[in-house]
């Protein structure tokens, strides 16, 4: 059974870059047809589709976050990352990775000086 699990600092600072990364266990991050995600969600909103990185390493991004969004692997370590930059406190979430039916547990991060 796939696992996923996030990790990454739960405070950032207005206008830095929020980093997080997604160690996975229990499958491949090459694996056939499997598209990675980061989903989030704000406090009193809904889930919030912010793009994946395919099995082959093709990125697929949110348009509403494309200019501000980066999805990357490393495939030696069977993770894949998140890189969100300029953020504000609009982008304060539980930060998730998925694959399929599988969800990580979720990361709080909070945007604040």
């Amino acid at each position: 059974q796939v696992q996923l699990q996030e990790s990454g600092p739960g405070l950032v600072k207005p206008s830095q870059t929020l980093s997080l990364t997604c160690t996975v266990s229990g499958g491949s991050i090459t694996t056939d047809y499997y598209a990675w995600s980061w989903i989030r969600q704000p406090p009193g909103k809904g889930l919030e589709w912010m793009g994946a990185i395919a099995y082959d390493g093709i990125t697929y991004y949110s348009p509403s976050l494309k200019s501000r969004t980066s999805i990357s692997r490393d495939t030696s370590k069977n993770q894949f990352s998140l890189q969100l930059s300029s953020v504000t406190p609009e982008d304060t979430a539980v930060y998730y990775c998925n694959v399929w039916a599988y969800w990580g547990q979720g990361t709080q991060v909070t945007v604040s000086s």
